[in-house]
């Protein structure tokens, strides 16, 4: 039986051995050295760089084509874009503001200011109105 032992931490060693040289590359270690990595390496790059650029170019036609399309839309419609609408409007305040110390003043919206008072006689004469006879009389006088 001593003989069937050592027969087996025989082959046993062999296994093991073979197995950490396995574990041994995987770790890092016992790598072969491949001349052609580097040069390997930087055309991968390279196939990268190219793919992301055709990728880039492919994009920005479409991205083309759809504003040429939003254009024609806007044309159709008489929409301005919101760069133009915002410029315009900042074109006008500083139009407004040259020569100016203050901030521009609030325009006033119809219907407000010295209309108020010819307001409140509208409103007299409707109560006016629903008086009786001789109290229109007297406010009327």
């Amino acid at each position: 039986m001593e003989g069937l032992a050592h027969e087996s931490e025989g082959r046993g060693e062999s296994a093991s051995k073979g197995a950490t040289k396995d574990m041994g590359k995987m770790l890092g270690g016992d790598e072969e050295k491949d001349p052609d990595a580097a040069k390997k390496e930087e055309e991968r790059q390279d196939a990268l760089r190219q793919e992301e650029e055709e990728r880039k170019a492919k994009y920005a036609k479409m991205e083309a084509e759809r504003e040429v399309m939003r254009q024609g839309i806007r044309d159709k419609y008489g929409i301005k874009k919101k760069e133009e609408k915002e410029a315009e409007a900042q074109a006008a305040l500083e139009a407004n503001a040259e020569g100016s110390l203050t901030r521009p003043k609030k325009a006033i919206p119809p219907g407000c200011g010295d209309e108020e008072e010819e307001e409140e006689e509208s409103i007299l004469d409707t109560v006016i109105k629903y008086l009786p006879g001789p109290l229109q009389d007297m406010f009327k006088k």
